[in-house]
């Protein structure tokens, strides 16, 4: 049997859900390691819909569970209904809707709040020394969750290439390690099992945002 590993969306596109490309390659890669993965949403209102042509928020509703839908083929179950007994690890791609779904970290930084859900999820894997995987911006979820472990976003240094790199230095604030790591690199937490990855905190070719990903998921599986 393969592992069985939970991947928890955040909605679908990258301004006000789960970053697309990322939550595909993250089902290809667990595929690709003859893993099973088991996808879940949180049954809530997203914060916001943004028309991704204009880049600006609309008048929309949607649901993050119904929406998240879209890029599970339907094969999705609420977060709610997660049992960590069954699983071997979790995945969280990023997206804006880590920062707008899953916490408020989008409109608090440091000081935001990781819903209940979301958190209780991540501390039953950790309790139960299960791998974490996570990438883009979702390893601030552990940052706020698990102060002191190690983590990657990328670079600390904002540049044109990586246009999000005060978000390290904001993770460091909380008290975790940042580890400066190029797009297809990942850093290992050993002590926590966390693995991140940058992906698209890095204005980088998709193909190194996917081989950076692969690698995570090929250590999450490791580990498990």
């Amino acid at each position: 049997m393969g592992k069985r590993v939970a991947v928890v969306l955040a909605g679908c596109g990258v301004y006000d859900g789960s970053e697309i490309h990322e939550s595909s390659a993250v089902l290809v890669h667990l595929s690709r390691e003859g893993a099973q993965a088991e996808v879940y949403a949180p049954d809530v209102d997203q914060m916001h819909v943004v028309d991704h042509v204009k880049g600006q928020p609309t008048q929309e509703k949607r649901n993050v569970l119904v929406e998240s839908a879209r890029i599970a083929r339907g094969n999705i179950k609420d977060l709610a209904k997660l049992d960590v007994k069954g699983l071997d690890a979790l995945i969280i791609p990023g997206g804006f809707g880590v920062a707008k779904n899953l916490s408020t970290w989008a409109t608090q930084g440091k000081n935001c709040i990781v819903s209940k859900e979301v958190e209780d999820v991540l501390k039953a894997f950790h309790a139960a020394k299960k791998p974490i995987g996570l990438c883009c911006i979702s390893p601030v979820l552990a940052a706020k969750i698990f102060p002191g472990c190690e983590l990657t976003v990328g670079h600390d240094t904002e540049c044109d290439k990586w246009p999000y790199a005060k978000t390290a230095e904001t993770m460091k604030e909380l008290g975790c390690k940042h580890v400066n790591k190029h797009v297809s690199e990942i850093h290992v937490d050993v002590k926590n099992k966390l693995v991140t990855t940058s992906a698209f905190m890095c204005n980088a070719p998709i193909h190194e945002i996917y081989d950076g990903i692969g690698r995570m998921v090929r250590e999450v599986v490791r580990l498990a």
